[in-house]
């Protein structure tokens, strides 16, 4: 890939541009890259950026009144890509199918119930097809790397394939049509409860040990795909026995890459945590488990103040997932407690009934908004943050946002892979807002198209809001839907 130079009129940078290491760190590190001078976080005026022929920055330097010859100058604001740190490819065949209620009550176990026939139904190829233009979708809504939870592992009858990464290598090739990055994370799944040892008959295609968790990730990372890395995952407390879960850490040991699991995302399992081991999920995690700074807990929607604290002494982070999380009815966790942790933090679209960050964002702080009546809840005057999008999204983005996939450096900073998203300033719902004020008016202000062009290391993926596959996938999605849903009533 040919070095590009590039000239941003204005651009969000994190600082501290030579900390850390650039890839993900299950491929080994980078190199020391020290730029002296390091800007302050925030928005920076006439920003030059280079990207190496490798795909990562090798210069960013704010204050360069005059475009040098050669550079491409941006036709707005840029924003590093963001890193959605939690999803399953496959959901998004059942986004906004399932806002039916048939009976007395529904809940998130019904809602679990009608997805499980989902994952039952839907094949290699349907998988493909609906992966690849959610991707492209996640490109558009901001998100240039993507967390795949995937515990879809066998065929529809249960039995394996004779590759075990059929699925996996199927996400993996959908990523690449989209040219998107991709951390897949084979999920540990082995038990349908607590006091349930074994599986239901409608999770017969997410079986896998500890053993089969780590060969997938050994193997994934061993292809070396571009843009692809990997990790594990545990599906929840629920799903996977203790001597298994101590298993797959023993595995991990030396692991340089994430590991993430679902947890205490509804009150029934904490009820259910609480009976059989008599403490909660996430002090559970925390005693039996050594967590670090690799471990992301996903959800952690119902985590008391003791348990915030345990995360942040730990070193985990957090990945919230606010459509999803609202969608499914499970309650709305202590995000000022948690800002104020220090803890990092990350979005993830889970079920990606939405596919775009400013939602997440939007709803992460409405929600709190509506449960304590208050405004502008994320803010943090008393430090110097009055804005409420821009506190938020510094938390989020950033080497604490990219840590969820892995990554050491993430964002405008030397070293890491240079990724970025360009504001078209002409959408309807930014037309005339202050430069001061964008963060604010594109998490806040109504949806539109805010995104020109995405950049994903150093290579435009989308430009002038058009992506070269949108077409070719969004009709082959259109083929997955109808072969799935063509007997919906």
């Amino acid at each position: 890939m040919p070095e590009a130079l590039l000239w941003a009129p204005r651009a969000w940078l994190h600082g501290a541009p030579g900390s850390g290491q650039a890839r993900p760190a299950s491929r080994g590190d980078a190199g020391t890259l020290a730029e002296p001078h390091a800007p302050e976080p925030g928005w920076h005026d006439a920003v030059l950026l280079r990207a190496a022929a490798d795909g990562h920055w090798s210069e960013v330097t704010a204050g360069v009144a005059t475009p040098p010859p050669g550079a491409t100058v941006l036709d707005g604001p840029a924003l590093p890509g963001l890193v959605n740190a939690h999803g399953h490819a496959f959901q998004r065949a059942f986004a906004g199918l399932a806002e039916r209620r048939d009976a007395g009550h529904d809940d998130f176990w019904g809602w679990r119930d009608r997805m499980y026939r989902v994952a039952l139904r839907i094949t290699a190829a349907q998988l493909g097809a609906i992966a690849a233009h959610l991707y492209i979708e996640l490109l558009r809504g901001g998100y240039t790397q993507a967390c795949e939870f995937h515990y879809l592992h066998r065929r529809e009858d249960g039995t394996p394939y004779d590759d075990p990464l059929a699925l996996a290598s199927t996400l993996a090739d959908a990523a690449g049509d989209a040219g998107v990055g991709l951390t897949v994370l084979p999920v540990l799944y082995e038990r349908a409860g607590f006091a349930q040892p074994a599986l239901r008959s409608d999770q017969r295609r997410f079986a896998a040990s500890a053993e089969a968790v780590w060969a997938m990730q050994r193997e994934l990372n061993a292809t070396a795909r571009p843009l692809v890395n990997a990790g594990v995952a545990i599906h929840s407390l629920r799903a996977a026995a203790p001597a298994s879960i101590a298993r797959l850490g023993e595995l991990a040991a030396d692991l340089e890459a994430p590991i993430h699991i679902h947890v205490a995302e509804q009150k029934q399992e904490v009820d259910d945590c609480l009976q059989a081991t008599g403490v909660r999920p996430i002090e559970w995690l925390v005693r039996e488990c050594s967590i670090d700074a690799r471990w992301q807990l996903v959800h952690a929607t119902h985590a008391t103040p003791a348990e915030i604290d345990a995360v942040a002494e730990c070193g985990a982070g957090v990945v919230l997932c606010p459509s999803t999380e609202a969608n499914l009815g499970d309650g709305f966790t202590d995000v000022p407690r948690w800002l104020a942790s220090r803890v990092p933090l990350a979005l993830g679209s889970d079920s990606h009934v939405t596919r775009a960050w400013r939602e997440e964002l939007r709803l992460l702080e409405y929600g709190q908004r509506l449960a304590r009546r208050e405004r502008n809840v994320g803010a943090a005057p008393a430090l110097g943050l009055p804005s409420t999008a821009e506190r938020l999204w510094s938390r989020i983005s950033g080497s604490r946002g990219g840590a969820a996939a892995g990554f050491d450096r993430w964002g405008l900073v030397v070293g890491a892979r240079a990724d970025l998203l360009v504001v078209d300033v002409a959408d309807h719902a930014l037309v005339g807002v202050p430069p001061s004020h964008l963060l604010d008016a594109l998490v806040f202000s109504s949806p539109g198209r805010p995104w020109r062009d995405v950049m994903v290391g150093g290579r435009f993926v989308v430009r002038a809001h058009r992506h070269a596959a949108a077409a070719r996938c969004a009709a082959r999605f259109e083929r997955a839907m109808h072969a799935l849903w063509s007997d919906a009533r």
